[in-house]
């Protein structure tokens, strides 16, 4: 009997499973996710899961996590200071390609070097400049990038290898990330890949270290952005294919926990809702390559689109116009119901008294905590004495906020994680329905009746009470779900028209409500939903009906990111090109350089060889046993005078296996 450990961390929970034999979930257990040092959390969530199952650390063979942080760290603006080094670039590349906005003020240098398209070098490597402009800069990383680094990567073999040797600090080779051509868009993977390695590295060491200490013994995997498996040491030097990480866990949990072929997978966490398509029992891989916050990078990962809608999303009011309601989100509020299990006298405290006060309050139901454990450099004077209000307790938004002027510090603040606003959220709303009975259900009725009491357009109340007002915002959370499952599918097809007009589109909407008159129109989404998340009962089978659709909520749904990491797959892919610089020579692009042959078939051969032996040797590095190879080609050729003339040939190589499994018993 084999059995392993997957653990996911979230915005709001940290999820632990164990599986034995890669069939039978033994127990599963939830721990709220901390901000300051996430291994906290995950020792946390592994501690309440052993005590669930019985099961000892020694019996765990193997141990997977999928993270959100290099995802969030991209999006919040967060890793480490680096350096950029393009090779045979223009300077204008840096504007003109969006490398000066991702850089945020950090060190660059364009140097000459560089190759053309078929692999010959178009003008030496500039070593000397290279060895000048790094000994001035105080980074904690390189990323280096040539053009055609993927034809011949000689000269960003060579940085790497001067820069190693004059600094220590890691670097970030382009060639190594993705085989494709487009530098620039290469050199923004390797940029942010090289912001990422501090972060990531950290992170995988203390949740090493943890796992150690709780006697969890097993090698750690983690989870990549096309959902396959990685080892932990493969993340620490490419932590930008982890990406995307936890929606891909959560396809492959869901495939893993329903057996569907064909599915939309709907997955509400606290901040958002990830939305992905199963097609063929596999996650639809985006081919633009990932897109993280504004930047499109190249790392291969699920298809997945982010709604800013989640359990923790903001409420506000909708005031405007003569009917009123409610807006969700996108930002992410702590929930009352949390808050005031963390801090009840507080939170009551002030509840109480807003209560009592005759007239709403701009600030009524809000709260506000610091992050403990963060880096508070480079805050001006007045968001540190903004912060130095807010101490080390919850406290009313109101009584730190003293002016119009401070709202601006506060949202500074909550952009570099290091506080944290608390108000009504859906959490709540589920709460006060009787829906979800996890944290304190009346702080959230106080807060919802606080809210309730504020005026619509027409001088009417927002809602007659704080249940009227929770059944106001659940119809909302339907609402917004439906049209982001419709513009999801939508955008599968190729329609002329954009999903989200297609999917608010009269006709669209009548159809679902079964219009019948002169025309009738009947629509429906034709694919069944499989909702994820700890709160998915609570919204999905609304949602279904509302989109005349079939929704599947698996038992343990709830925890379907930390299952997907653990009955995930080691795979490893290499792509190499081989191309025809004159007639009668076919040259392969290798990783140590071109070589040439006389003939295509020996070319492409050559080719397969080295790639199958490359994705092997990597997916065995992972922990992968029983590994098998597919090779695929794509030969592409034109008609010239009658005859078939070669133009070049991509061959892919993916080596898969399980995750080795130590100490089966």
């Amino acid at each position: 009997m084999s059995i392993a450990l997957g653990v996911d961390t979230g915005g709001t929970y940290t999820d632990a499973v164990l599986i034995r034999d890669e069939k039978h979930v033994l127990a599963s257990a939830k721990s709220l996710t901390t901000r300051g040092d996430l291994a906290i959390g995950i020792g946390s969530a592994v501690q309440a899961v052993l005590a669930e199952s019985g099961v000892t650390p020694a019996e765990i063979g193997m141990a997977a996590l999928s993270t959100t942080l290099a995802t969030n760290a991209l999006v919040e603006g967060q890793g480490g200071r680096v350096g950029l080094v393009l090779i045979g670039f223009l300077e204008n590349d840096l504007d003109a390609h969006g490398l000066t906005q991702a850089l945020g003020g950090d060190p660059a240098l364009v140097i000459a070097g560089g190759h053309g398209h078929d692999g010959a070098q178009i003008a030496p490597l500039d070593e000397n400049t290279l060895r000048d402009w790094a000994a001035e800069q105080q980074v904690s990383g390189f990323a280096v990038a040539a053009q055609f680094a993927t034809r011949n990567p000689e000269h960003e073999v060579r940085a790497a290898e001067i820069l190693r040797a004059q600094t220590g600090c890691p670097v970030t080779a382009s060639h190594q990330l993705s085989a494709k051509l487009g530098g620039p868009k290469r050199a923004l993977t390797a940029l942010l890949n090289a912001r990422l390695i501090g972060l990531t590295h950290r992170l995988i060491l203390r949740a090493g270290d943890i796992l150690k200490d709780i006697g969890v013994n097993a090698p750690l995997m983690v989870v990549r952005g096309d959902g396959a498996l990685m080892s932990a040491q493969q993340a620490q030097v490419a932590p930008i294919e982890t990406i995307l990480s936890g929606p891909a866990a959560s396809l492959v949990g869901a495939r893993w926990l329903t057996g569907a072929d064909e599915a939309l997978v709907s997955d509400i966490g606290g901040t958002t809702t990830d939305i992905a398509l199963l097609r063929h029992g596999r996650p639809a891989i985006d081919p633009q390559g990932a897109r993280v916050g504004p930047w499109r990078t190249m790392v291969e990962a699920v298809a997945m689109r982010t709604h800013g809608l989640g359990g923790d999303s903001e409420v506000r009011p909708r005031s405007e116009g003569l009917e009123g309601g409610v807006r969700l989100g996108p930002r992410r509020l702590v929930p009352i119901a949390l808050i005031a299990s963390e801090a009840p006298d507080v939170v009551r405290s002030a509840l109480d008294t807003q209560t009592r006060a005759p007239l709403p309050g701009e600030y009524d139901g809000r709260f506000v905590r610091a992050v403990p454990g963060q880096d508070t450099a480079g805050l001006n004077s007045r968001d540190t004495a903004l912060l130095e209000r807010i101490g080390d307790h919850v406290q009313p938004l109101g009584a730190v906020l003293r002016m119009r002027i401070d709202v601006q510090a506060l949202e500074r603040l909550v952009g570099r994680g290091l506080v944290q606003v608390a108000g009504v959220t859906p959490t709540d709303a589920a709460h006060v329905l009787g829906r979800v009975n996890t944290w304190n259900a009346e702080a959230s009725e106080m807060a919802l009746a606080l809210m309730a009491r504020r005026r619509m357009g027409n001088g009417e109340r927002l809602a007659a009470d704080a249940a009227g007002l929770a059944q106001i915002i659940v119809d909302e959370m339907t609402r917004s779900t439906g049209l982001a499952l419709l513009e999801s599918a939508f955008a599968e097809e190729d329609w002329e028209d954009a999903p989200a007009d297609l999917a608010r589109h009269a006709l669209m909407q009548s159809g679902l409500r079964g219009h019948q008159g002169l025309v009738a129109v009947q629509t429906k989404l034709a694919v069944p939903v499989i909702g994820l998340g700890a709160s998915a009962g609570c919204y999905y089978p609304a949602v279904a009906d509302s989109l005349n659709a079939t929704v599947e909520l698996p038992e343990f749904a709830g925890v379907a990111n930390a299952i997907g990491a653990v009955v995930g797959r080691v795979a490893m892919r290499r792509q190499g090109v081989v191309t025809a610089p004159s007639e009668g020579r076919y040259r392969v692009h290798l990783a140590d350089g071109p070589q040439d042959f006389g003939d295509a078939e020996l070319a492409i051969s050559a080719l397969e060889h080295a790639l199958e032996t490359d994705a092997r040797a990597a997916a065995e590095a992972a922990g992968a046993t029983d590994v098998t190879v597919r090779l695929a080609r794509d030969i592409r050729q034109a008609e010239t005078e009658g005859r078939q003339v070669f133009i070049e040939a991509t061959v892919l190589a993916e080596a898969s296996g399980r995750p080795r499994i130590t100490g089966d018993i």
